[in-house]
This record gives C-alpha cells, sequence and structure tokens, in this order.
C-alpha cells in the first residue's frame, strides 16, 4: 500500500516554503513519525513526518526546492524493504561486485555502504543539523549530553568554540596553511529567512514614514529591585527577574495611556488593537524572529519571564512554530545584550511603532543641582509618522522612562 508525504499545510501569511534537506534517501527504511525533511518557511522550519512505517519509494521533491502546502513530496510503500527483510550471505558478495563491474545500479543498500552510515546524524534535531552542516563537523566526533546521548545545539557549539590550539590536527583533515596574499571569495546563497527579512526591511523603509526619537533611563531604581529580590523571585517562581518583563510591563501601560501606538495600517484604515501582543526580538542562527509575548498586559513578571525564555529556547533551537511569530502589537528588540550604545530600530510591519533598548552604562548625569554617576540606557522609539504624530510617540517614550525610573508605577497603573 502507498503513502503520500505531503508539506502541511500553510498560514495564509505564507505563499511558499523551501525543501531544505532530506534526512532519508530513496529505498531507506523508515519509521512512523521519523523526521523525513526539513521544510523552511519565511518564519520557521518545520520538521515532516513519516505518515507511516515502510520504505521511502520516491522522492519527488529535491534539496533547495520550492515547494507549496499540499503539495506531495514523496511516497511510502508500507512493509518493509527488500534489503531489510534477508541478509546477504557472504558467498554472495563476489555475485555483488561482479553485477557492479558490469555496470548495474547499486541497490539502496549499496548505496548506504558506499556513502557511509548516517548513525546519530540521521538523529539530529534541524537546529543542530544545520550547524553541523554549516561549518562541516562530523557529528559522530561530538559527545552528546541530550535525552539518550542526541547532540544538542550547544554540545556542537561547545564543540566549535573549543580551543583549536589543544586540537591536533588528524591525518583525514590536514590544516592547510594560508597562502600569502589569497584572495577568495566564498560564494553563500541567502536563506529564505534571510532573503524574507531583507525584502520586510526594504518594505518598511518604502511604504512606511519612519522616524526615530530618542531618551535615556537611569536604570538604577531597577538594578536595585533586582538585586534586592532576585534569590526570593527566583525561589518562588523558578524563573530569573531580567529586566525584558520591566520594560514590557511598562510598554504595556505606555501603550494603554497612547493606543495609538499599539495601532497598524491596514488597507487605508488605521486598526487600533484592543489587546497587547508584544514581540521579543530575538537573534537566532539564521537571522532575527520575533516570537510573541500575547496578552502581555495579563502576565505577571513571572509569567513574563518564563514566557520569553520558553520562546528564546525555542528560538535557538529551531523549534519556533508559526503561532509563536504570528501577531504582534508591538515589539521590543535588546541590541544592548550584544554591546549597542544607540541605534535607530526598523518597524516590524505591520506594527507602527517598535522600542530598542540598548547597553546599560555608568554615565555622568546632574540630579538635584550635582554631578552623579548612573547606569543609564538610551531608548529608541522608531515608529510610523503617518499615524503616529511627533507628540504622542515623544509622551509615550517619556511614560516608558518614567515607568522605568520608578518601578513602582507599574504596580500602580499610573
Amino acid at each position: 500500500m502507498s503513502t503520500e508525504v505531503k508539506v502541511p499545510q500553510l498560514p495564509e501569511s505564507v505563499a511558499d516554503a523551501m525543501l531544505v534537506s532530506w534526512h532519508k534517501k530513496k529505498g531507506d527504511q523508515v519509521e512512523r513519525d521519523e523526521n523525513l525533511v526539513d521544510i523552511e518557511t519565511d518564519k520557521v522550519v518545520l520538521e515532516v513526518p513519516a505518515p507511516v512505517s515502510g520504505v521511502l519509494a520516491d522522492i519527488q521533491v529535491e534539496d533547495g526546492a520550492t515547494v507549496m502546502g499540499g503539495q506531495v513530496i514523496a511516497v511510502i510503500e508500507e512493509g518493509e524493504g527488500k534489503a531489510s527483510k534477508e541478509a546477504p550471505s557472504k558467498e554472495a558478495e563476489p555475485d555483488k561486485a561482479e553485477s557492479r563491474r558490469e555496470g548495474a545500479a547499486p541497490t539502496p543498500s549499496e548505496a548506504r555502504e558506499e556513502d557511509g552510515d548516517e548513525g546519530d546524524c540521521g538523529k539530529l534535531s534541524p537546529s543542530v543539523r544545520r550547524l553541523v552542516d554549516e561549518h562541516g563537523v562530523d557529528p559522530s566526533k561530538i559527545k552528546g549530553t541530550g535525552r539518550h546521548g542526541r547532540l544538542t545545539k550547544a554540545d556542537v557549539e561547545k564543540y566549535l568554540n573549543r580551543d583549536t590550539k589543544s586540537v591536533a590536527p588528524t591525518k583525514s583533515a590536514p590544516t592547510k596553511a594560508p597562502t600569502s596574499g589569497a584572495r577568495e571569495d566564498r560564494r553563500v546563497p541567502m536563506t529564505r529567512m534571510r532573503a524574507r527579512i531583507a525584502e520586510r526591511m526594504v518594505e518598511a523603509g518604502s511604504t512606511t514614514a519612519m522616524l526615530t526619537s530618542f531618551n535615556e533611563a537611569d536604570m538604577s531604581a531597577v538594578m536595585a529591585l533586582r538585586k534586592q529580590y532576585k534569590e526570593p523571585f527566583e525561589k518562588a517562581h523558578g524563573v530569573k527577574l531580567g529586566f525584558m518583563s520591566f520594560f514590557v510591563k511598562a510598554a504595556v501601560e505606555a501603550l494603554k495611556k497612547f493606543p495609538v501606538v499599539n495601532a497598524s495600517v491596514e488597507a487605508g484604515d488605521v486598526v487600533y488593537h484592543e489587546y497587547y501582543d508584544v514581540g521579543i526580538a530575538v537573534s537566532v542562527p539564521k537571522g532575527l524572529v520575533v516570537p510573541i509575548v500575547r496578552d502581555a498586559d495579563q502576565l505577571g513578571f513571572a509569567e513574563i519571564e518564563k514566557t520569553i525564555g520558553d520562546l528564546a529556547t525555542k528560538g535557538r533551537d529551531g523549534t519556533l512554530t508559526m503561532d509563536d511569530l504570528t501577531g504582534g502589537t508591538f515589539t521590543l528588540t535588546n541590541g544592548g545584550v550584544f554591546g549597542s550604545l544607540v541605534s535607530t530600530p526598523i518597524l516590524n510591519m505591520p506594527q507602527s511603532a517598535i522600542l530598542g533598548m540598548h547597553k546599560i552604562q555608568d554615565r555622568p548625569v546632574a540630579v538635584d543641582g550635582q554631578v552623579v554617576i548612573r547606569p543609564m540606557m538610551y531608548l529608541a522609539l522608531t515608529y510610523d509618522h503617518r499615524i503616529i504624530d511627533g507628540k504622542d510617540a515623544v509622551q509615550f517614550l517619556v511614560a516608558i522612562k518614567e515607568a522605568i525610573e520608578d518601578p513602582s508605577r507599574l504596580l500602580l497603573g499610573v
């Protein structure tokens, strides 16, 4: 009995996807729910599991091809493959070699013998597989610390970041001395996600009237609160108290005061959103994604921190779903974690505003007529000037500044 393998149905906002890589070859035995192939959309990488157990009888779409939702990409014949029913005897080996000399095509099992057994490599998650492929790493040389000894992304990164001076070059991979004056180019196809990010950035610049306003916030009060309640907070909630929860809560309160900042432009209309789904920009190996903290106004500090932590982990592991990334009414991006002192963030369309957070740095400031040193952070609000006036944007940014400098406002809602 034959069963078709199809591309999962894609969301309405995603027209097509790219087939990244097959984890099985034609003729391979597959088990039900085993990952067969990775499909990359504009936002996430989807795994396509085997619908039944059997033999991968036909692969209809090769790596790198564009596919549509519901498209048939392979066929599985239920049951065991011929190669797995009966192991060839030693006496049969000469015959196999003779048939190959006569020009006969190799059987699927022979092809696997020649290509080498994939071993644990076939069990890698999409994010781990992409990492080892990009760096040309042999996964069999890395010790896995995951469940049942599986490789995790952290295992591969640790291997890549090891002290290369202490690792002697192997005979199979001799060290190549750099050629003096060599000028080489390495051309790498832009990933679908990176291409879509670039497209959206250009679109934002050409279809909106982006303007950025700046302010700065004294982080002393927030830092003192974190220091005072760091241990009891983590003990009570099982999660660390970070800066992001303060900024999410401050943004929600400011959005309530200035609803136009929480709005978007759609087909000539201004759509005011009566809910607060805050996007948190997260850097992942293939680009920048913005998972959503939904109904942030209904969450406490601990719930926000847990949600952000879970989304960040899924982003690093490549397991974010379309639901995690779809929607959002306002976005926060923290370039400060990479050392950025100030920047002008680009709108995450169709949203009308984005808040940029930056590095906390001790600076001299005037307080009550005295020059003192305070931990300061520059804040940048980029907004769509088509619907948000400068007055509202500046006052919105001031509202966030005041909430951060006096966190008690977040509890009182003032």
